[in-house]
């Protein structure tokens, strides 16, 4: 599991919000203001037409330096156009680090009872952070005590009634709340741990009644061979789980609750086929380890070819052809489901861009900047079912190695294989089809190959036995075949 929590400063709580200047009228506890952190956020300037000696009247300030956002990075880490494997690389090869594309969003990582040297500290900036959260909910409610008017001029102010509660409230079916209202009960929050104490906080919800739980690869990990893994749910309810199956190149896991409840509710899945650019998002997680949490956004792409990684000198790459959307995902929302207006899953949230200083695979925690990236559901649902019945997951294939190099030309075939082996297996489907070493893929059907990953992922969203049509170059002339894919059983 990846460490990059680690060596992150520790952010400072929020002080509470400025006292308004002091008026003849205000109350005496103002003044104990005197002497506080400087505010984190400005108070805004009285609205024009403020009447004289208006106790809540300050002058407009121009924004701080540094103000929140920053800009935005001139290149992202993606577009390195450096960027690449060595050629001859093969399928299933590690990814090299230095080319990555995409960071896996990692379990946050979890306080240790005694943590060892570089261990742990991730923990620690969740405890923080919910300490500031804290704390700032405290300092904003001095601040509104403080600032309280206490003249007798009267207000203008309407109040809503407060009989019923919050409880009363209806909300409307498709809405925002209503999904979330729906959709948490069926959400877990993942603790996996290895036997030597590592390990990370991620997400899941519910797949069947039977107690599976599908998630990504990576927030289970740490729980493989002879680990430890746990599931919570919003009300509190935590469950042991084992690993009945993973898939590390597409990056899905499936878990299965020891002792499930027999009230278990699978969320309904959808149709990731059927989403467009600009249809609406919900994704539910445990962002640095804050569970239950929710978030909203678009879908901001279809399709786009992802290689990540968690950043790990170990760490083999997964291939997708994602949905991108910019709903808030952090680390911890790995696994976690992105829904559409409906409430139907169309996505397990599994990668984000980041643009931390140090670059991708940096001892820096990442964080969301709007690009997160999905595994489709139809594709997810796939895998998930053959790792419940085999406990393996299956990949088509084209029987041919390709380069993992950055490239906008298309996915080249490589001169030999991995270990040594022929780049193009014999009698495999390639073969049949008559590609050959240093033939470049340039299309597989409709879609536009630029890169081996590219290729990889898209060939990774077909099912063995299905035919494709691939477009290839050779010595400047342009050749269309069709090839029917074979399958690979299990990760290599």
């Amino acid at each position: 599991m990846s460490t990059e929590n680690e060596g992150n400063p520790v952010p400072p709580a929020p002080s509470a919000p400025p006292v308004p200047p002091t008026s003849p009228a205000a109350s005496p506890q103002a003044a104990a203001s005197d002497g506080g952190e400087a505010p984190t956020t400005p108070i805004s300037p009285a609205p024009q037409g403020a009447p004289a000696g208006d106790p809540y009247a300050s002058p407009p300030q121009a924004p701080a330096e540094g103000s929140w956002p920053p800009p935005p990075p001139a290149t992202p880490a993606y577009a390195d156009a450096g960027a690449g494997a060595a050629a001859g690389a093969g399928w299933g090869s590690p990814y090299d680090q230095q080319h990555q594309q995409y960071q896996q969003h990692q379990p946050f990582q979890q306080p240790q009872p005694a943590p060892k040297k570089g261990n742990g500290r991730g923990g620690l900036v969740a405890a923080v952070l919910v300490a500031a959260l804290v704390a700032g909910g405290v300092g904003g409610g001095l601040g509104y005590t403080l600032a309280k008017n206490n003249d007798d001029t009267g207000s203008t102010t309407v109040s809503a009634s407060s009989d019923g509660g919050a409880t009363q409230v209806k909300r409307a079916s498709g809405t925002i709340a209503a999904v979330a209202h729906n959709a948490l009960p069926s959400t877990v929050t993942i603790e996996a741990e290895s036997t030597s104490g590592e390990g990370g906080t991620g997400t899941g919800f519910v797949f069947d009644t039977q107690g599976h739980i599908i998630t990504n690869n990576h927030v289970v990990a740490d729980a493989l061979d002879g680990g430890k893994l746990s599931a919570t749910f919003p009300d509190g309810k935590k469950y042991d789980a084992e690993v009945v199956g993973h898939a590390q190149g597409y990056d899905v896991a499936v878990i299965k609750l020891k002792n499930p409840p027999s009230d278990l509710k699978p969320l309904a899945l959808g149709n990731s086929d059927n989403v467009a650019v600009g249809d609406e998002t919900i994704a539910i997680g445990a962002p640095f380890g804050l569970s239950n949490t929710v978030t909203t956004g678009i879908i901001s792409a279809k399709n786009r070819p992802v290689a990540s990684s968690d950043g790990s000198s170990t760490s083999k790459a997964s291939y997708m052809s994602a949905l991108q959307t910019d709903a808030s995902i952090n680390p911890g929302n790995s696994g976690g489901p992105l829904m559409d207006a409906s409430g139907a899953v169309i996505g397990i949230n599994s990668a984000i861009q980041s643009a931390s200083s140090g670059g991708l695979g940096s001892t820096g925690q990442s964080g969301s900047i709007g690009l997160g990236f999905a595994i489709p559901i139809n594709q997810a649902k796939y895998v998930a079912q053959q790792l419940i019945k085999t406990g393996k997951p299956v990949y088509a294939k084209i029987g041919a190695s390709v380069s993992l190099e950055d490239s906008t030309n298309g996915a080249q075939i490589t001169d030999a294989g991995t270990g040594g082996s022929a780049a193009v297996e014999s009698g495999g489907p390639a073969d049949k089809a008559g590609l050959k070493p240093g033939d470049v893929i340039t299309k597989l059907d409709d879609s536009v190959i630029d890169s081996g990953p590219t290729l990889i992922g898209e060939i990774w969203t077909h099912k063995p036995g299905d035919k494709v049509q691939i477009t290839y170059k050779r010595g400047g002339s342009e050749h269309t075949v069709t090839v029917t894919l074979t399958s690979r059983v299990g990760d290599n």
